[in-house]
Order: structure tokens, then C-alpha cells, then sequence
């Protein structure tokens, strides 16, 4: 006897006629889509309702209902799930016709005896009714629709949806928490029930009403969702189905046998989470959806295989995995519901069961079917989640007690198959950061090409070779050896082979590369930070075109500018590099390329129409135009840029002093990077300060404790006097100086505009451009004086803008970190213009002020004259 529990929201209920028809901006609908992807299952729909034109289909109102259905069945929808599970009685009344029937009635047929005739629905001793009655006695549906009151009570379509479920389910029940406001004495208040209802004759009929002592949702929502309605459940297993799921007739023959295997012996403790395998049917979809039902369909079968033995360190990692009712209902159910903490809900249930004495175990011969996301900014939602709930599970008491607890082989397998994946994976995308940062420290300070000329000289090549050693860095593309082997073992290896080769060609590489960066960034975020939060992904079709500004608001923290930082740094490695050229610098610099290539194209690449050129020139357009908008209280982030832009930064807020740090100790990094190019300048160089800027390398060498083991650059390194030595130092410190006072200078007049902007733009547009112009005016002239006395080059120019892009980097990063200070010192604003990067249309469009009297008037003009000569004295 078990029960089956599906946690509902308001996700897609049944496909509605609109949602079926509703095209996109390139002419494409969902049952279009349907029909290209499914078309024999298409022409046997069009011949069961014998209909030979789609036209003749939207004339029939029963037609239309059989067409919502046809579409729903083929798409993530609880309509689907609820098909699935119920398949589930379906096969346990097939068993009990086989076990009680007669010979005679055997005979007869199946379908003969369980559709009873007049007769033998008044009489209870019939085949059929106790047929009937076994399979409602050992099997139970429970659907949690927590929202089904709100819902049913503002008329909403996914109620009257759900409600049809029940009534063409007679063996489904839904609970929900519902709220009634009660008066009690004087007082009115909110109460809260776990209600559940069943369908009688066409409507809903409450069968049981709990109270709560409170509010139902105190975490992320589904857990409380889950636990709130198992008590409705029966027997003692329970399976947990999520809504995205579904179930097959074959598979569900097996059910008995599996839940046999609470009786079998499976080590010291009895078995308190059977473990089943899933069959992901979305991989027919798109390219991305099958790389995902690969790579997901290796981790549910060969890698829970060996989690649960011999490793004995499997848990609980989603759906549908069947409960030891009994075990967890008395240990605080199947999920934890803290905010934040329990994101990932599904793994502390297995941790749970772990920690008070549980055993999980893993069984193949059964599987279930399941959905995943099929679309690039559908994925990258689900990895963030999964991501963020790593590193929230990284710093819980769970895993901390679980290391302790463990021997040494079980502590060291389950650190590699949960939070160690995610180390692993950040500390290969900082080995590539280190390893560039370190070949531009050794290029930029002169040491690079003075060991180079001094191997050559010496003849010493194996010298010359560590100086331009290859750095193949693994970037993910090993993640794909257990997918080969699982496809190899399932389908044989020669059609795996095959499958490989067409996944390389869809850029197969890119996805797992690109998704490598996802994992990266949310992980870390969530270590420094915390702030994990659910990310609603959608299930739904992916059949439109992504706009540049929904794909920039979701990967430019996290891809794009970490992409543009390599892309530099490679660059730079480039021009100031002496010890890999040509050949050689590509083969040390290939890895990176790629990876480099995957975070800044993976969006385009992935994205329907994604290249096509009016495509793009509205993108564009959409992109200004959102970028260039004002925020505001109530102003969403897709529709303003300053919204956005506080929304990424809100992890910052709630931070502690040593995230703070952190972050300010990371940014860091791009003042190293720009003192390293201001002194490869030509007007550097010829300077005194420039021709002894190896110097400074071997003073912080000296400091560092740093050995040189080669007796050769021990020679090399004893040249220098140490006076000579702290003379140079200060000599380009004080050089140095003279360029964070540049920087200095550029941020003030930053300064000087954002606020001029908010004084004179909106009414006096004429003075607002006479301060821009006075401040053109004064770098063009400083520009001339540094061309004519200090010997500036163009070159030089663009060295400079390219040692800026990382300043600017830094600046905001450390602005950010240190929001109440800039506030407080009234910079806030010019941070803001320094992240957008373009001005504020809005800020300069003329607006009418109410005018009273010419008096006012008068001294307001006068105040405005006196603001602005104020500025023009500060800019002289």
C-alpha cells in the first residue's frame, strides 16, 4: 500500500486554447511547434477525431478539448503528472483482475470484467467492485495545490482546470491551505487550514479540514507545501512526484516490487529511501535539451548506482525517490523548510534520513519519466539554484555533522559528490585567472623577457622552454566521460560514438563550458555572500526569440564580464608577452580562448533567430532604450536599468564585514593589472623612473623570501645595489602617484558632470553644456601638453583606455562593497553614471517648472547663476 504526492503551485495546469495558439513575433505557436516535433503522433490525433484539415479541428468545442489535451500530454504540465501517477491504479486493478478472477473470466477479457454492466454495479460482490475496491484500499493521489482556495476563489482558469482533473480522476484529491478570516470575541483574524477535497457530481467535496496553528508558508514555499499535506497520505510508503513528471503502464507493474525492497536486506540498517532512475522525456525537444537529458540520465543511472554502492553516500536528490512513510513522518517529514539555507529542500531530506540511522538505496529496474528545462535561460535558472543551494549547503550544520560522523571514505565521497563538484569546479576557473594573472605579472614587470634573453644567451633551454610551458587547462570537458559510458552501456558504444560526434557539432562543448561559468559564479557568490533564493524557471516551450537585454540582465555578472576580463588579460599577454609568440601563443592560450569564447557567445549561439540581422537591430533598440531608462520605486528590473542594477548589488546589502573584504581584496587585482601597463608607456620608458622598472619586481622579490634555485638567475638577481634599489623605488612610487592622481582627477570631473547634470539639465541646458564644453576643452589641452613636453604617443593612448577598462572594474566593485561610505560622501551618483556608462536621456530632456512670481523666479535664477560659477571655479 502507497501513496503518491505531487507539491503544485501555479505552474501549467492544461494547455488553453490561447496559450495553443499565441504566436510569436516570427509566426511560430506552441501546437505548430508540437506538430514539427511530434508529426506521426499529429496525423494519429488528426485520424482518431477524423479530422483531415487543423482548420476543421478549431470548429468543434469537443474537437478543441481533445486538442488541449493532445498538446498538454506532450508538455510539462500537471495534467501530465496526474496521467502519469494514475497509471499507478490502473496497473494495480490489472494485478487484482489476475489474481481473483476465475479461469472463465479470464477468458472473457480484462476489459469484459472491469467495465461492469447494470448488474454488477448494484451488486458488491462483483469482480469489478472489488477490483475497484483493492486498488482505492493500496493506492492513494494526493495533489498539494496550496493555492487551489486563492485560486477557485478569484476565478482563476487553472482552478476550474484542476477541479476537471478530479472529476475525470475519481481517485485524485487535492489539498490546500486555505485562509478564512474567523472572528473570535472582538477580534477578527486570520486562520489557516490544511483542507482536503475530492470530486463529487461535477464539483469539489471537503473531506477533511486541520487547523494550523499558523501561517503554512515560513521557508521557500514547496517544502511547507509537501509536509502540510502528508498526513492525507496512506500505507506506509510514500513516493514523491514532482509536477514535471510522468509515469508509464510497464513501469508501474513494477511498483510492487520495488516496494518489496523495504523487506529486503540491504546492510546493517533497513532501507528508508528507495532511490528509482528517471527517463527524461524532453530530449527530443532541442539541442540543449538533449545535452541536458545526456548528461541528466548519466547522473541518475551510473552515478547513483555508485553512490549507493559501494560508496553508501546516495541521498535524496529530487523526485521520485519512495519514502519510508512512517520514518520520516515521525523525523519531521521529507523536506526542510528554512529560507535560504534549505534551497536545495530535496537533499536534506537524504541527509536527514543519513543522520538518524537511514539507509538510501538505488534500484534501476524501475524508472519514472521526467522533464527538464529545455531552453539556455531555462537551464542557467536551474544550475543558479542548484548552485546557490551548494553553497548554502556548504556552510550548514548538515554537512558539518555528517563529516564528523562519517568514516574516512564515506566523508571523502560525499564531499566529491556534493559540495566538492562545486570547489572543484571554481578552483579550475581561478587556476586559469591565476594562471594569467601570474604570466601578465612576469611579461609587465620586465622579468619575463630579462630571464628569456638570458637563457638565450646562456643557451640554457629548458629554461626558455618553462617560460612558455603549455597550460591546457581542463575547462568541463571531462564532465561528459560518465554520459559516454552510460550511453555506451544502454545503447552500445558505436552508437554513442555517433551521438558524441553530432553533440561536438551542435557545440555540445560550449553549453557544458558556458555552464561551467553558471555554477562558478552563484557557488562563490553564495560562499562570500549568502542570499540564496529560489529562481522560477518555467517549463515551458522555448519557442521565441531572447532579447539581448533579458540575456544581458542575466549573464553579465556572471559571463560576460569575467569573459571580457580574460579577453583582456589575453591581450595583454599578447603585446607584453616575450616568451610565448605565434605558435607557441596559441598553444598556451587555446584553453582559454575557448572558454573565453563559450561566457561571451553561448547566449547568441543558443538563441533562436539569435544571429539574424533585424533580429539584432531591434535588440539593440530594446537594449538602449532599457539601459537608458530611470529607475524607481515600483519599476521593475526588466524595464529599467537602475532597478537592475540595485537588484544585482542586493547580496551586498545584507553581507558581513568579512564578505566586504573579500570583496574588496578581489578587486584589487585590477590595480596590479594597470600599474603593470602604465609603466610599459613609451613617455614611462624614456623616463628614468621606467628604465628601472625591473627594479621594483626584484625589491618585492627580495621581500617575498622568493629563492632562486638556478645558479644562473642568482647572478642575474645580485646585479642590483640595494641603494640604487630604494631609490628607484621611491622614484616610481612617486610616479605612480602621479597616475592615481590622474585617475583622481578623472573621477572628479565625473563628479563634476553627474552633479552638473542634476543642476543645470533639466532647465538650463545651455549652461549644462557650457560645463561639458569647458571640460573638453581641458582635456584637450591636457592632452596637447602631454604630446608636446612629455612625448605622448598615440600608442600610449591606447595602452592607457586599455588599463582603464579594469580601473573603472575595480572602482565599482569597491564602491559597491562600500555603498553606506560613497553615500555618505555624496559620490553615489557618480558610481552610478561610471556603471552605466552612457548618460541618462531622461536626466536631459527639458521639463516645464511651475513659475509663481517673477521675484521667485528671479532669486531662483540667481541661485542657479551662483551654483554655477561655483562649479566653473572648481573646474579652473
Amino acid at each position: 500500500m502507497h501513496s503518491v504526492m505531487t507539491p503544485y503551485y501555479s505552474e501549467e495546469t492544461v494547455y488553453s486554447k490561447s496559450d495553443l495558439e499565441m504566436e510569436n513575433e516570427d509566426g511560430v505557436s506552441i501546437i505548430y511547434y508540437l506538430q514539427k516535433i511530434y508529426p506521426d503522433e499529429w496525423n494519429n490525433f488528426m485520424e482518431r477525431i477524423n479530422c483531415k484539415k487543423e482548420s476543421e479541428v478549431w470548429e468543434n468545442e469537443e474537437n478543441i478539448l481533445q486538442l488541449r489535451h493532445w498538446g498538454s500530454l506532450r508538455g510539462q504540465t500537471l495534467c501530465r503528472t496526474v496521467r502519469g501517477m494514475m497509471y499507478y491504479r490502473r496497473a494495480l486493478r490489472l494485478q487484482a483482475f489476475l489474481d481473483m478472477a476465475k479461469e472463465s473470466e479470464i477468458l472473457e477479457g480484462y476489459k469484459a470484467i472491469t467495465v461492469p454492466n447494470e448488474e454488477d454495479k448494484k451488486s458488491q460482490r462483483s469482480v469489478s467492485a472489488q477490483i475497484e475496491a483493492v486498488a482505492d484500499m493500496k493506492f492513494t493521489y494526493v495533489a498539494t495545490c496550496q493555492n487551489y482556495g486563492n485560486q477557485k476563489r478569484s476565478g482563476d482558469r487553472h482552478a476550474t482546470d484542476i477541479l476537471n482533473l478530479m472529476v475525470n480522476n475519481p481517485a485524485l484529491r487535492v489539498a490546500y491551505i486555505d485562509e478564512v478570516e474567523e472572528r473570535e470575541g472582538s477580534k477578527v483574524q486570520k486562520v489557516y487550514y490544511s483542507v482536503l477535497v475530492k470530486a463529487v457530481d461535477n464539483l469539489d467535496q471537503e473531506i477533511y479540514r486541520i487547523r494550523l496553528p499558523g501561517p503554512a508558508k515560513l521557508g521557500e514555499g514547496k517544502p511547507e507545501n509537501q509536509n502540510h499535506a502528508i498526513i492525507f497520505t496512506r500505507g506506509e510508503a510514500l513516493q514523491a512526484i514532482d509536477m514535471n513528471q510522468d509515469n508509464y503502464l510497464e513501469e508501474a507493474l513494477k511498483m510492487r516490487n520495488l516496494l518489496e525492497e523495504f523487506h529486503e536486506d540491504h546492510g546493517v540498517r533497513p532501507p528508508t529511501i528507495l532511490g528509482v532512475r528517471e527517463h527524461i522525456f524532453t530530449g527530443s525537444v532541442s539541442s540543449l535539451a538533449w545535452f541536458m537529458s545526456n548528461q541528466e540520465t548519466s547522473f541518475v543511472t551510473i552515478g547513483q548506482r555508485v553512490l549507493a554502492r559501494p560508496l553508501k553516500v546516495r541521498f535524496h536528490y529530487g523526485h521520485p525517490d519512495v519514502f519510508d512513510r512512517i520514518f520520516h513522518i515521525t523525523r519531521g517529514g521529507i523536506s526542510k523548510a528554512s529560507r535560504g539555507v534549505n534551497l536545495s529542500e530535496d537533499i536534506f531530506a537524504g541527509f536527514n534520513s543519513t543522520l538518524r540511522q537511514g539507509n538510501v538505496t538505488h534500484h534501476e529496474y524501475i524508472q519514472v519519466g521526467k522533464g527538464r528545462d529545455v531552453g539556455l535561460n531555462q537551464i542557467s535558472l536551474f544550475e543558479a539554484k542548484v548552485a546557490c543551494g551548494n553553497g548554502e549547503q556548504t556552510l550548514s550544520r548538515d554537512i558539518y555533522r555528517l563529516g564528523h560522523r562519517f568514516d574516512f571514505f564515506r566523508m571523502l565521497s560525499c564531499y566529491y559528490t556534493t559540495v566538492g563538484f562545486y570547489v572543484s569546479s571554481m578552483i579550475v576557473v581561478l587556476t586559469v585567472y591565476a594562471f594569467l594573472y601570474g604570466k601578465l605579472y612576469l611579461s609587465l614587470s620586465g622579468l619575463e623577457e630579462s630571464i628569456v634573453k638570458f637563457a638565450r644567451a646562456r643557451g640554457n633551454d629548458p629554461l626558455k622552454a618553462a617560460m612558455a610551458s603549455q597550460s591546457l587547462v581542463q575547462i568541463g570537458l571531462l564532465m561528459a566521460l560518465p554520459m559516454v559510458m552510460e550511453m555506451g552501456l544502454e545503447r552500445g558504444f558505436r552508437t554513442a560514438l555517433g551521438d558524441i560526434i553530432i553533440m561536438q557539432l551542435q557545440l555540445a562543448p560550449v553549453f557544458f563550458t558556458f555552464s561551467l561559468g553558471t555554477k562558478v559564479h552563484y557557488f562563490g557568490r553564495t560562499i562570500l555572500h549568502g542570499g540564496a533564493k529560489y529562481r522560477a524557471t518555467g517549463r515551458g516551450f522555448v519557442v521565441r526569440h531572447q532579447k539581448y537585454a533579458e540575456n544581458y540582465r542575466m549573464y553579465s555578472r556572471s559571463h560576460f564580464v569575467k569573459g571580457l576580463e580574460l579577453m583582456i588579460l589575453l591581450i595583454c599577454y599578447q603585446i607584453y608577452g616575450k616568451a610565448a609568440t605565434g605558435t607557441a601563443y596559441a598553444l598556451v592560450t587555446i584553453s582559454i580562448w575557448f572558454l573565453v569564447t563559450s561566457f561571451l557567445f553561448a547566449p547568441f549561439l543558443f538563441n533562436p533567430s539569435g544571429f539574424e540581422w533585424q533580429k539584432i537591430v531591434d535588440d539593440w533598440d530594446d537594449w538602449s532604450k532599457w539601459i537608458s531608462s530611470q529607475g524607481g520605486i515600483g519599476v521593475p528590473a526588466n524595464k529599467s536599468w537602475e532597478s537592475w542594477w540595485d537588484e544585482e548589488q542586493e547580496h551586498l546589502r545584507y553581507t558581513g564585514c568579512l564578505g566586504r573584504f573579500w570583496e574588496i581584496f578581489l578587486s584589487l587585482r585590477f590595480f596590479i593589472y594597470q600599474y603593470g601597463i602604465v609603466y610599459q608607456l613609451k613617455v614611462v620608458k624614456e623616463s628614468a623612473t621606467g628604465r628601472s622598472r625591473s627594479i621594483i619586481v626584484s625589491v618585492w622579490s627580495v621581500m617575498a623570501g622568493h629563492r632562486c634555485y638556478d645558479a644562473h638567475l642568482k647572478g642575474l638577481c645580485s646585479n642590483f645595489k640595494l641603494q640604487k634599489l630604494i631609490s628607484s623605488e621611491n622614484e616610481l612610487f612617486s610616479g605612480y602617484g602621479s597616475r592615481v592622481q590622474f585617475t583622481n582627477s578623472n573621477a572628479f570631473e565625473l563628479q563634476i558632470v553627474s552633479m552638473g547634470r542634476k543642476k543645470f539639465s533639466a532647465d538650463f541646458q545651455l549652461l549644462f553644456r557650457l560645463l561639458k564644453l569647458f571640460l573638453f576643452i581641458g582635456s584637450v589641452v591636457t592632452l596637447v601638453i602631454l604630446f608636446t613636453t612629455l612625448h605622448l604617443t598615440v600608442g600610449d593612448i591606447f595602452q592607457c583606455l586599455l588599463a582603464f577598462l579594469p580601473t573603472g572594474m575595480a572602482l565599482l566593485q569597491i564602491a559597491q562593497a562600500c555603498r553606506p561610505v560613497v553615500k555618505g560622501l555624496k559620490m553615489w551618483g557618480s558610481v552610478k553614471a561610471l556603471a552605466r556608462g552612457i548618460p541618462d536621456q531622461a536626466a536631459v530632456q527639458p521639463s516645464i517648472q511651475p513659475r509663481t512670481s517673477d521675484s521667485t523666479y528671479f532669486g531662483w535664477w540667481k541661485e542657479k547663476q551662483m551654483r554655477f560659477a561655483y562649479w566653473i571655479v572648481i573646474v579652473e
